[in-house]
């Protein structure tokens, strides 16, 4: 006995005429949801489909809205852990460093307790590959453009940062430094969508748009970016959407932002956030300190004031 399989399809009706077939395909061009034989009959039902549309693409945008929301209000996942102490690395940047040798980043502990180590011959020498220090700005570059090649986004974000400030004897060029930071997002780079967004802002390199910005910051934000975050926080607050503003600023300080911690302070005192907003904000950021502080990380904040990995609390 045989076995057949056959295969339903689901005929096409046209909203105007109720016409059924394969060539009813032209759509309504505002709701998406409706389908008619050709245009003549799509115009004669305009009239009728109006309110139907109109409460359609509503509803749409409502939704798109809401499930946007849940995905830019989620706390993000933290950065990763060390890889030669394994606590979590600290979200300020003076707290990590990016080891061009290697691409690893690896926090200013680690790297002060074996440099420390170091003899006059391996001075500043690479705590993970224990690779020597590159010897003049040229060879940073060379360094830089092997792990670019590597698709390394950190590389590639850190050249778009020298381009942009004119360093390592790089000239400066803002439009370089801007492809760079979009290469680097592509690659998962959230620092680069708040530089991106930082570029639309302010105009540089780019017409100004606050709107592309904003687009930006979100997913700088999405990502872990606590910079981001504070940003659409400030923008949100300077909008009068302290609600929201007041979202973006608990999750920061999550996250180790003491600038909004400080903004959620504000709020309390001019009776925008409750107590046990700043309670709460408090505590979060007491929990980021106890995960990323050790003595190491101490050690090296009390070598170097530039070696900072967490800002003081308000």
């Amino acid at each position: 006995m045989s076995n057949t399989s056959t295969t339903e399809t689901t005929s096409l009706v046209c909203a105007n005429c109720g016409k059924e077939g394969s060539d009813v395909t032209n759509t309504c061009n505002k709701c998406k949801s409706v389908m008619y034989c050709n245009a003549a009959c799509k115009k004669r039902h305009r009239h009728k489909h109006k309110k139907e549309c109109d409460e359609y693409v509503r509803l749409a945008a409502e939704n798109a809205a809401k499930l946007h929301d849940e995905k830019l209000f989620k706390q993000p996942p933290p950065l990763e852990d060390c890889p030669i102490c394994f606590l979590r690395l600290p979200s300020l940047n003076t707290g990590r460093v990016y080891m061009n040798c290697c691409g690893k980043m690896i926090c200013r502990g680690c790297t002060n307790t074996v440099q420390s180590r170091a003899t006059k011959q391996e001075e500043d020498i690479c705590p993970f590959c224990r690779s020597l220090p590159p010897y003049s700005d040229g060879e940073m570059i060379k360094r830089m453009e092997k792990r670019m090649d590597l698709n390394d986004a950190e590389a590639i974000y850190s050249m778009g940062y020298y381009y942009s400030n004119g360093e390592l004897g790089l000239p400066r060029n803002h439009a370089k430094a801007l492809e760079l930071y979009h290469r680097a997002a592509e690659l998962g780079s959230v620092e680069s969508y708040s530089s991106i967004g930082t570029a639309y802002k302010d105009g540089i390199a780019v017409e100004r748009d606050e709107k592309k910005a904003k687009h930006y910051y979100e997913l700088g934000a999405m990502g872990g970016d606590t910079i981001a975050r504070n940003k659409l926080g400030v923008g949100e607050a300077r909008s009068g959407n302290m609600d929201r503003a007041l979202k973006h600023f608990l999750i920061a300080a999550r996250d180790g932002d003491s600038n909004s911690l400080a903004a959620i302070k504000e709020l309390y005192k001019l009776g925008l956030a409750t107590k046990d907003d700043y309670t709460e904000a408090l505590r979060s950021y007491q929990a980021y300190l106890n995960e990323i502080k050790s003595d190491q990380r101490d050690e090296a904040a009390a070598f170097n004031d530039s070696y900072r990995y967490y800002n003081s609390a308000v």
